[in-house]
């Protein structure tokens, strides 16, 4: 029987990075979009980036609440997951991408003096207020 995290495990789980993240967002059709996305935590937010003008970008113009999960393990013992739902925003102004960019550089643990000192064209970040956590781990 699976058991929940509780919120220090389940901060700890998504600050490991054991995979991508999986984003899903509605569509206008009503269909769900889920695409894999790199992403960083910063205290209740997750922040995903990702290039302007997409699908899922303009999924979350029109509809914010989004979904977010991690897992890992690979047999039925070892499975562990997280799903975050929140509500999103894009970040696209040069300012916060580079702010977002230096913060997500910095978490990677790239140094003070090599942390970007300019958003890259085109560039966006989605920006997930944690609203929702559940999880699982089938080894407990």
């Amino acid at each position: 029987m699976a058991e929940s995290l509780d919120p220090e495990a389940f901060n700890d789980f998504l600050d490991s990075k054991p995979g991508w993240i999986i984003l899903t967002t509605i569509a206008p059709d009503g269909y769900p979009h889920s695409v894999p996305l790199g992403y960083f935590r910063d205290g209740d937010h997750i922040y995903c980036g990702c290039v302007d003008h997409t699908t899922k970008i303009r999924n979350i113009e029109q509809n914010p609440k989004v979904s977010l999960v991690i897992e890992s393990g690979s047999t039925m013992s070892d499975i562990k997951g997280a799903m975050v739902q929140g509500t999103a925003i894009v970040r696209r102004d040069p300012a916060s991408v580079l702010e977002i960019m230096r913060k997500a550089a910095a978490a990677r643990g790239v140094a003070e003096a090599d942390l970007p000192t300019e958003p890259r064209p085109g560039s966006a970040y989605i920006d997930v207020a944690i609203e929702r956590r559940i999880s699982w781990d089938y080894g407990t």
